[in-house]
């Protein structure tokens, strides 16, 4: 996959990334895909782990107005284009970064 940049990623992309970002550490549940862009509705979740044996530090790039985005929001985007419409029942967030999904795939040439 080719560099992707941030501010080259649509309004509601950029969201989702900042909300992870500022999420750091846990669980999106039941985020909505709609025509490809990921949106927070009425029942979606945001569920925080916090470790309290140290501190943790903010992702680097959260103050940044732009960067190359890490592989696993390339994959993501790229999902998000084939899935098209529906709702991801779970994002593992890890270290700013959405490092697992969990959903239901409507066709099956997506399983």
């Amino acid at each position: 996959m080719a560099e992707l940049r941030f501010s080259q990623l649509s309004a509601p992309r950029q969201a989702f990334i900042r909300r992870c970002q500022r999420l750091d550490h846990g669980i999106i549940r039941g985020l909505e895909v709609n025509d490809g862009e990921p949106l927070f509705g009425l029942n979606t979740e945001v569920l925080h782990d916090l470790k309290l044996d140290g501190d943790e530090a903010a992702r680097p790039e959260q103050d940044l107005s732009d960067f190359v985005v890490p592989r696993e929001i390339r994959r993501l985007v790229s999902m998000l284009e084939a899935m098209r419409n529906g709702t991801i029942d779970h994002v593992e967030v890890r270290a700013g970064v959405p490092r697992r999904i969990i959903f239901k795939a409507a066709d099956p040439a997506q399983r």
